[in-house]
């Protein structure tokens, strides 16, 4: 279950973020409002998933999908360029996250 939690923790990171972006320095309300309420549940989830899991494993999982999932939706959304040397940084922290997932045995 706690990676589950994870994952979904990791979604919360991913909207905190996109949304972080689209409050305008926290001049707009909803997304505002929207980027707290997303920020509070992805710690408030990432804190269940950390019942089991080591925190060092479980907060880098958590940072590394929400890292990856920002930089490919903020492709999408704000139209933001992925180019090579991205590509290799996301293959570097995938390679990371496979390696401490077989490493916790959990």
């Amino acid at each position: 279950m706690a990676w589950i939690y994870l994952l979904i923790a990791s979604v919360f990171e991913v909207a905190f973020a996109l949304g972080t972006n689209a409050t305008h320095g926290f001049t707009r309300l909803w997304p505002s409002v929207f980027t707290l309420l997303t920020a509070a549940a992805g710690i408030f989830t990432l804190s269940l998933a950390l019942r089991t899991l080591d925190v060092g494993v479980g907060y880098t999982i958590w940072t590394g999908i929400g890292s990856i999932g920002t930089v490919v939706l903020g492709s999408v959304i704000y139209k933001e360029r992925i180019t090579g040397p991205k590509v290799v940084a996301f293959s570097a922290i995938i390679a990371g996250a496979l390696v401490l997932r077989l490493a916790s045995g959990g």
